[in-house]
């Protein structure tokens, strides 16, 4: 185990839906670095996965949303699927957890459909990102530079495209949570 997030803190915020190695992975790597991960869910006590095409294992909630408090956070890691992001896009207390990631500079990581999340939470504006294809135009449309790549880093915001670039995630996420808050990050 690595020691590089020893004395971390990270919120994965996520509901029914999320795509299962968009949380899995992300979560093992941050935990063999050496955070404290935390899955955040809004009132459930456990979140179903979606597995590629068909539903896949629960996962237990760490936080209810309610209880959640970003500034007990180092930073915050949201996983695409179609239905998880849909939902937490729509859902007032998950755009004002996550803003509040962006206004205290912190670290963000989402990949796949998560940034629907960020383009509702209204801080996409002027970002370099990436995401799913057909996130694109949603993210242009929010006023962001939309790029093809494996994995985007704009002052601490990671974004990846699907699971295929969960390895490359992974590692940048790390690597932002290590280097801490970025003060040129826009609220």
């Amino acid at each position: 185990m690595s020691e590089q997030l020893n004395g971390k803190k990270v919120a994965i915020l996520a509901t029914d839906g999320f795509e299962e190695s968009e949380l899995s992975e992300p979560k093992k790597a941050l935990e063999q670095a050496g955070a404290t991960v935390h899955v955040v869910a809004p009132d459930k006590d456990s979140i179903k996965a979606w597995a590629k095409d068909d539903w896949g294992q629960n996962y237990t909630v760490d936080v209810k949303l309610s209880d959640a408090n970003a500034d007990d956070y180092d930073a915050l890691e949201l996983p695409g699927g179609l239905f998880n992001p849909d939902a937490l896009r729509q859902d007032e207390q998950a755009l004002a957890f996550t803003r509040r990631f962006f206004e205290a500079h912190k670290p963000v990581g989402a990949i796949c459909h998560g940034p629907w999340v960020l383009i509702n939470a209204g801080v996409v504006e002027g970002r370099r990102m990436t995401s799913y294809p057909s996130v694109q135009q949603d993210l242009r449309n929010a006023g962001a530079n939309w790029v093809d790549e494996e994995v985007v880093v704009d002052s601490g915001l990671v974004t990846s495209r699907d699971p295929n670039d969960l390895p490359a995630f992974c590692s940048k996420l790390i690597e932002e949570i290590a280097e801490g808050k970025h003060r040129n990050q826009q609220p």
